[in-house]
């Protein structure tokens, strides 16, 4: 007959209270029990992990299972984020849930630079991460840390509730290795906001137009405010044996269409 081990609760809540015990501050002993002696990241920290505010958005099949982690079988007011805010002013915690077309990057780097810091971003599923089934598609972008930093990315197609969940304990690991020393929302100078993607024929970054004149327009055209090269993308005149050939084609298909 087994009996079972007796568990002293003091010397229980003395292991679980080590790690943030201080070597070089001797705590009295009479007071051993009502003080914690700890640090203020420590405690920063802890306290943002345990109140992180997701932004409520999805773009495709991934925002379903996003939903189900924050109903009720996953719950995720267990870790303090029931409350998924409209607002990106109200958010720290953006997940890209779904396919990221070039029409929505816009849209997303928009609603990324009205967030207040600290702010994270959950790439979730194939598709925000490197395109999915659809990356070879034209209006499918190839990653969404091409326009935004992402802080954890979450495999899968569609990723389970359960991945979902492992990549915010993730997210919760790397907020508490985080100090308020070398944080970048805490130095000197504001920070830079990201220049918001143009739409066109495609989509390009506006910091890297003068690589895009150099590619088009030739390097000397791009120096010289494109004149060169504006001059070499002139059009040329076709050649009659060209021409010719055109209108040929054109009274064969004229003859063709009618009525016999």
């Amino acid at each position: 007959m087994t009996t079972t081990p007796v568990v002293k609760f003091s010397e229980l809540k003395q292991e679980q209270l080590s790690e943030f015990l201080h070597d070089r501050i001797q705590v009295p002993e009479d007071l051993q029990a009502n003080v914690m002696v700890t640090t203020l990241d420590k405690v920063y920290n802890w306290s943002r992990k345990s109140s992180m505010w997701p932004l409520l958005f999805g773009l495709a099949c991934c925002a379903i299972e996003m939903i189900a982690t924050a109903a009720s079988r996953y719950d995720l007011a267990r870790f303090g984020m029931e409350v998924m805010r409209p607002s990106p002013r109200q958010s720290d915690l953006m997940i890209v849930s779904g396919t990221v077309t070039k029409k929505m990057v816009p849209a997303i780097v928009r609603i990324y630079n009205q967030m207040a810091e600290p702010r994270y971003v959950l790439s979730m599923g194939a598709c925000a991460t490197g395109g999915g089934p659809f990356k070879e598609g034209y209006t499918v972008v190839s990653g969404i840390d091409k326009y935004i930093p992402v802080d954890v990315y979450v495999p899968g197609c569609p990723p389970t509730p359960e991945a979902l969940i492992y990549g915010l304990l993730k997210l919760h690991e790397k907020v508490e290795r985080q100090s308020i020393t070398t944080v970048p929302w805490y130095r000197k100078g504001a920070s830079e906001a990201i220049p918001v993607p143009v739409l066109g024929p495609d989509i390009f970054d506006p910091r890297k137009v003068q690589i895009i004149k150099e590619q088009t327009l030739g390097s000397a055209g791009a120096a010289k405010g494109g004149a060169a090269g504006k001059a070499r993308l002139q059009p040329q005149p076709i050649p009659e044996d060209v021409k010719a050939r055109i209108h040929a084609a054109q009274a064969k298909y004229r003859a063709q269409k009618q009525p016999a």
